[in-house]
């Protein structure tokens, strides 16, 4: 029986009279990793905000690792955000911070930890996600693409969450730094167990690391599961991201 990670249950999201999810259901299991796909507007951006409370919606239930977010205490808000990492589109490193500063600062914040320790911490980090040791002491201005998104990663894995949510991760990447990010994310999984989450909209990710995924549109989850079960499901949007248009894949 797999473990459920993330249950999302008759999910409505409204910003005014704007309707945006209209009883959304998707389920993430353990150790897997799993998209979030849709065009613009589609919701698939605001569903990661709930998951990770950074959004609220107005009704339906969101269970993530065992907590209820519609009944949860700030303690227990807490605690649930020391057991996920977030790597945010963008990176959102602090600019005025150097790589490893940005990864310590949450040894600090969080924990008793020496300042010996957090050293030794940082390092392993940078080793984690490819990085070169000297990385530490750049600033985010001095970094290529690839490397702001690996320090960022190496930040979201700063304490050793059991859960990682990832925000278009190979956005603005040339193909090949795609391609490696990929493998790094799946060597990560396997490694560290991780269960992950990630917004994407890159076919080469989704034909080879993603293990299952949730295609919204219509305010709904027209489709969940891997792809080539997603493939048989007729219905326009299907075709349109998967055999028709820009996305060019063929079932």
């Amino acid at each position: 029986m797999k473990h459920v990670i993330i249950e999302a249950r008759d999910i409505v999201t409204s910003f005014g009279d704007t309707i945006i999810h209209d009883h959304v259901n998707c389920t993430v299991y353990e150790n897997e990793i799993y998209a979030l796909l849709g065009g613009s507007g589609s919701g698939k951006s605001t569903l990661l905000r709930e998951m990770i409370l950074l959004q609220s919606f107005q009704s339906g239930t969101l269970n993530v690792l065992g907590y209820n977010l519609t009944t949860i205490t700030p303690l227990q808000a807490q605690d649930l955000r020391r057991q996920w990492g977030v790597l945010f589109q963008s990176g959102a490193l602090y600019s005025s911070l150097s790589v490893g500063e940005n990864i310590a600062m949450l040894y600090r914040e969080y924990t008793d930890l020496s300042p010996k320790l957090i050293d030794e911490l940082v390092a392993l980090k940078i080793d984690l996600v490819g990085l070169p040791q000297h990385a530490r002491y750049l600033f985010p201005s001095e970094l290529s693409g690839g490397m702001i998104k690996r320090a960022a990663l190496a930040r979201a894995l700063a304490l050793d969450p059991k859960l990682l949510f990832l925000d278009e991760p190979t956005s603005g990447l040339d193909p090949l730094s795609s391609r490696q990010f990929d493998a790094l994310i799946q060597q990560l999984r396997d490694l560290l167990g991780l269960t992950i989450v990630m917004v994407t909209h890159d076919l080469d990710t989704i034909h080879n690391s993603i293990d299952r995924f949730a295609l919204l549109g219509d305010k709904k989850v027209i489709a969940e599961g891997r792809l080539s079960e997603v493939l048989q499901i007729d219905h326009p949007l299907v075709d349109y991201f998967f055999q028709k248009g820009s996305y060019g894949i063929k079932g």
